[in-house]
């Protein structure tokens, strides 16, 4: 009976290990997955994150273009109203803008020589 008692325990034993071995084999599995399901993760939050970061800056690319649009559109107005003054300035004083227009002339070329 002392044989039959020990093949039985060790049957026992055998089952154990075998589960144990099984859920083993399972819980590497788990964390295998696990493993490729984080870095799966990490690597979408970095697709999102960049996809992100692009649409930030093709909003901040349209703004500054539209800002750079909007200020060369005034300043052009701005110029075609002064031009207007200035036109009619030079009829008005010929003499005046000429020697203003020789003076200036004189300035610039002093500058320049002088470098």
């Amino acid at each position: 009976m002392a044989t039959r008692t020990k093949t039985k325990t060790t049957r026992d034993i055998d089952k154990r290990v075998n589960a144990i071995r099984s859920d083993v084999e399972a819980l590497q599995s788990d964390v295998k997955d696990l493993a490729e399901d984080t870095v799966g993760l990490g690597s979408e939050s970095a697709k999102v994150a960049v996809r992100t970061a692009e649409a930030i800056a093709l909003r901040a690319l349209r703004l500054a273009e539209e800002t750079a649009s909007g200020m060369a559109g005034d300043v052009e107005d701005w110029a075609n109203d002064n031009l207007e003054t200035a036109r009619k300035s030079i009829r008005d004083q010929p003499i005046s803008a000429l020697f203003l227009s020789l003076g200036i002339g004189a300035l610039f070329g002093a500058i320049f020589l002088r470098r």
